[in-house]
């Protein structure tokens, strides 16, 4: 990959989300360009459970990347690259003992290869799959010879260069290139049944909730009938999709928007302690190294002299 190509890309240190949907932001997606082209190295930490309605086409470049979706586990390493679906609940995770990650991805609305809405590629080529709720993630190995040229081409496809003549054309086509070949290669996928699952719906009415209120003291009550359920049903939603109980989920999205804070702001350690409802300046400091493997004032300081 080119050094001018690794300038276009976009490098990303953390997740951010809208204030309406609280489905993920992504920084720089114009409605007359729905796309961007970001370098992912976010370190040992994690990027917490999240969804957006733009697909995501991934290759990775460095280290070992575990994705989890609410089907399961699958493992990523140097060399291979997949595509996540529209609207999938996913988060990633750096394999413990791996070096260091670096993912680059496209993530484009499929507009920008479909052209109208309900026009014919949209109706044959698109709604095939961001419609089958059987296809949440279409992984790629390099030991598969026709996986292998699909990954080439991905990894390729990073190097175009932004200030060139007709990039954006030469973008969309490389891009619909690729999604041809994973529609071929999801044929078997896609004649499956597959159910449509309500249960998604519901923790991401949870999930808003508490990405409005994680300052605050939250209750599973509260929790659960923002998605109209009972808090028994909020335990089964958060464990059948995401593996792990509200308070859990909490406590990881506090971290989170403890993160966003040390790398983008001035704010004290102490300040971003109770704005993220994580108490005292001291217990913050515990539960952030037990999860994150570093002191806040390491963390802020290790992103903040990176400008991320």
């Amino acid at each position: 990959m080119s050094k001018g190509a690794e300038r276009e890309l976009r490098n990303i240190s953390n997740v951010e989300l809208h204030a309406g949907s609280k489905e993920e932001l992504l920084p720089d997606f114009a409605l007359d360009f729905p796309y961007i082209a970001s370098c992912v190295e976010l370190g040992k930490y994690m990027v917490p459970w999240h969804w957006h309605k733009a697909v995501e086409i991934f290759y990775m470049q460095k280290g070992i990347l575990e994705y989890y979706t609410p089907k399961g586990k699958m493992i990523f390493p140097a060399g291979s690259g997949g595509m996540i679906n529209s609207n999938v609940l996913h988060k990633t995770r750096p394999q413990e003992g791996a070096e260091k990650n670096i993912q680059l991805l496209h993530i484009f609305d499929t507009s920008f290869i479909a052209g109208q809405q309900g026009s014919r590629i949209e109706q044959r080529y698109i709604t095939p799959i961001i419609a089958a709720p059987q296809v949440e993630i279409i992984a790629l190995y390099p030991d598969d010879p026709e996986q292998a040229r699909l990954l080439n081409t991905i990894r390729e496809s990073f190097t175009l260069f932004e200030n060139d003549f007709g990039y954006e054309i030469k973008l969309r086509a490389v891009l619909s290139e690729i999604w041809s070949q994973l529609l071929i290669m999801s044929l078997p996928l896609l004649k499956e049944t597959g159910d449509y699952n309500k249960t998604s719906d519901k923790i991401k009415l949870m999930m808003i909730y508490i990405h409005e209120h994680y300052a605050e003291k939250i209750s599973i009550a509260k929790i659960a009938a923002a998605a109209f359920s009972s808090e028994r049903e909020c335990f089964r939603a958060f464990h059948d999709c995401l593996h792990m109980t509200p308070a859990e989920y909490i406590k990881s999205y506090r971290l989170q928007m403890a993160c966003y804070l040390l790398a983008k702001s001035r704010e004290t350690i102490t300040f971003i302690s109770h704005a993220c409802g994580l108490g005292s300046s001291s217990y913050f400091g515990r539960v952030f190294r037990g999860n994150i493997g570093c002191t806040p004032i390491e963390y802020r300081r290790k992103w903040q002299d990176n400008d991320m």
